[in-house]
């Protein structure tokens, strides 16, 4: 009864040089396999039993504002935003089926930790490195990171998780087509 599409990493590189790979990889991952898995249980959501389905496509902020490094990454974003809407037009007035999008900002994952660290996949034999290079606690300026984040700091993976929770829960039993935005206030 509850699908949420939370697959992902990033593969940055500026527009100039990312290869076809790197785009293909993104919208292969964020798009593609989120359709095809919404696609493939529609028999179990498209039905007139009275019971609550709910689909939650997890995006990003760079899906909404764009982020320097990451075309492939924000476009691939901003689809499943268009996704969601469709989601809820064709499935919501018959079925009555909610499908709505979260786009998290910055929430402490390897995802947003230091290249450093050296946490990566691996693509056809091509190690990727995930995280953010050079992701230390304060600047060269001495400027906290967060220091565009309201609350001063990155969300825990338990906020994250909290977020899903609350929009796949009967407390958004009116809420569908939405994107919400779960980022600390950044970007406000």
């Amino acid at each position: 009864h509850i699908i949420v599409n939370n697959a992902g990493f990033t593969w940055d590189g500026v527009i100039h040089k990312m290869t076809d790979k790197q785009w293909d990889t993104m919208l292969s991952v964020h798009q593609s396999g989120p359709f095809k898995l919404i696609r493939a249980a529609a028999p179990y959501f498209r039905v007139k039993d009275g019971e609550p389905r709910n689909i939650i496509n997890i995006s990003s902020t760079s899906g909404i504002h764009g982020n320097a490094g990451q075309a492939n990454y924000a476009v691939a974003k901003a689809g499943m935003v268009g996704l969601t809407k469709t989601i809820a037009k064709e499935w919501g007035p018959a079925f009555g089926v909610r499908a709505n999008t979260i786009a998290f900002g910055f929430i402490e994952t390897r995802l947003t930790q230091a290249k450093e660290k050296g946490a990566s996949i691996e693509i056809d034999g091509k190690k990727v490195e995930l995280g953010i290079p050079g992701n230390a606690s304060r600047n060269k300026s001495g400027v906290s990171p967060y220091a565009d984040i309201p609350l001063q700091r990155p969300g825990a993976p338990s906020e994250a998780a909290s977020a899903v929770l609350a929009v796949a829960s009967p407390l958004f039993s009116y809420v569908s087509g939405q994107t919400i935005m779960v980022t600390g206030g950044r970007n406000m």
